[in-house]
């Protein structure tokens, strides 16, 4: 069976018993910085992968990719141009839009709120609303019924029910936002629970209804748009706006949120630095590692040379011997990397029942809990930098046990 020397030494120098015991605290320590090392790179990388899927899947389905809002007040005919906009390069889908800023009210309790006056089938195509309605769907709104769909935070904070009615007080048509305010009553149809801040503000009515309200007749204020690709919204949705026959003003999910995209991508680069510098401290511990090893085996080493063995067999040894330190170490925080990665929430989720404490508030944050999403290439990203960090590792120690020569290592025995 072919078994190349250096491996063989290697292998015999790992397993054999130390006479310094120093020399297995250090080698043990570097095994479990290395763990620990690569098992919380992974964590960390899954985690904001975990946040990177939400903010796709929660906010970028539900809020529109560009929305265009009139510049010159509502607009008619608006028909054809929405029929225009999907014609556009990159645009996926458009839906009509007119918005409704006011006051909630239910007995003492008030709560402002931005609606939006949708036509339900239209905006089904823009924003995928229907798994956060618990049952219900936008095609519940009804035009003339004054109904609505509002956030969980929203109706938590007016102890509202499906089937309670609220009062929506808004400015008089005309008014410009001075004088009394009007009362409308309106029933609840509907409840978006998405797990996050966007409870607290996401609010829809018909159409119909909006415009009614806003005594405007069949015209419009603006274009919620869906685009194909999410990176570029900003570009398609101003590209869009261009051919349009009246000036509109141009917004994209990245004025709102996209806040929240460079904040992952700055932690998870900051993250990648910092835990890869951990790891490379922990693999450096190998250096001190071997170097007490050389001192230990000058004796060994000495017998070898003397029986032919080459410079370059010695330094092999002793790459093997720091490389099955630090394998060991890859191997046991890829393992426990993964097991946390994948078990992440549910662990963060106990922790909070608890403590009773909430690592993410959701009037603050997107979403209320710690998401994950393990990728395998993440896995070979972490254990293939931290092997590359544990062969530089052993390359000094390593090349110094190469030079020493039998004489010296004799005389010093």
């Amino acid at each position: 069976m072919f078994r190349p020397l250096s491996v063989f030494w290697g292998w015999r120098f790992s397993r054999a018993k130390r006479r310094n015991r120093f020399i297995s605290f250090i080698s043990v320590a570097s095994i479990a910085g290395i763990a620990i090392g690569v098992s919380a790179l992974i964590l960390g990388l899954s985690a904001m992968n975990g946040f990177e899927r939400e903010l796709e899947n929660r906010i970028l389905s539900v809020l529109p990719h560009g929305q265009l809002t009139t510049a010159r007040g509502p607009v008619t005919q608006w028909q054809s141009m929405a029929a225009r906009l999907e014609g556009s390069p990159g645009i996926v889908a458009v839906s009509p839009v007119v918005p409704l800023e006011g006051l909630l009210s239910r007995g003492n309790k008030l709560k402002a709120v931005q609606l939006q006056g949708i036509m339900p089938a239209d905006e089904a195509r823009v924003s995928e609303l229907t798994p956060y309605l618990n049952g219900a769907s936008l095609s519940m709104l009804r035009p003339g019924e004054r109904e609505l769909i509002l956030g969980k935070a929203i109706t938590d904070q007016l102890g509202l029910t499906v089937g309670d009615s609220v009062s929506l007080l808004l400015p008089a048509p005309g008014s410009e936002g001075f004088g009394s305010p009007k009362r409308h009553r309106f029933t609840l149809v509907g409840i978006l629970s998405l797990g996050g801040q966007l409870d607290s503000v996401l609010g829809y009515t018909h159409l119909q209804d909006a415009q009614e309200l806003k005594d405007i007749g069949d015209a419009i204020s603006g274009f919620h748009l869906r685009v194909n690709e999410v990176l570029a919204a900003d570009q398609l949705t101003m590209h869009a706006a261009m051919g349009m026959p009246v000036p509109f003003y141009v917004s994209s999910w990245m004025e709102s949120q996209g806040n929240i995209y460079h904040d992952i991508q700055l932690v998870r680069t900051l993250m990648i630095v910092v835990l890869l510098l951990v790891m490379a401290v922990a693999s450096f511990n190998i250096v001190s590692t071997l170097v007490m090893a050389v001192n230990e085996k000058k004796g060994d080493i000495a017998i070898l040379k003397t029986m032919g063995a080459g410079p370059w067999q010695i330094r092999g040894a002793f790459v093997v011997q720091g490389m099955l330190n630090g394998i060991t170490g890859v191997f046991i925080g890829g393992l426990l990397g993964v097991l946390l990665a994948t078990r992440l929430s549910d662990l963060v989720a106990a922790i909070e029942r608890v403590t009773g404490h909430r690592f993410l508030n959701p009037e603050i944050y997107f979403i209320d809990f710690i998401p994950t999403e393990f990728h395998w290439a993440d896995l070979w990203l972490v254990t293939g930098s931290a092997l590359v960090l544990i062969f530089l590792a052993t390359v000094y120690p390593a090349w110094r046990a190469g030079q020493l020569l039998p004489r010296q290592l004799l005389g010093e025995a």
